[in-house]
């Protein structure tokens, strides 16, 4: 492996361990503030206050970041939240 090579792989694998991941979640027009609302609750330990906001955010902005921390920690709430029928992707 050349010494590029491994910059390249060992800059992902420390991108992969930050806590500098964030999940973003988008506007969609299928689902009602009160779904995402919950879903919030419930996947992102959000109260409902937090949520509401988040879901005002998404839809007058088309997005928001709604949970920060390790690649690790965000996998599993993400695809909670994408199974859950709303538009979320970890950047």
């Amino acid at each position: 492996m050349s010494d590029q090579q491994q910059l390249s792989e060992d800059i992902l694998i420390s991108e992969l361990l930050s806590k500098d991941n964030s999940i973003v979640l988008y506007n969609d027009d299928v689902n009602s503030f009160d779904h995402v609302i919950k879903s919030l609750c419930k996947y992102c330990d959000h109260d409902s206050v937090q949520a509401e906001q988040c879901a005002w955010i998404v839809h007058n902005n088309g997005k928001c970041l709604v949970k920060k921390g390790s690649f690790d920690d965000l996998r599993p709430i993400c695809n909670a939240l994408t199974e859950n029928g709303l538009s979320a992707q970890i950047e």
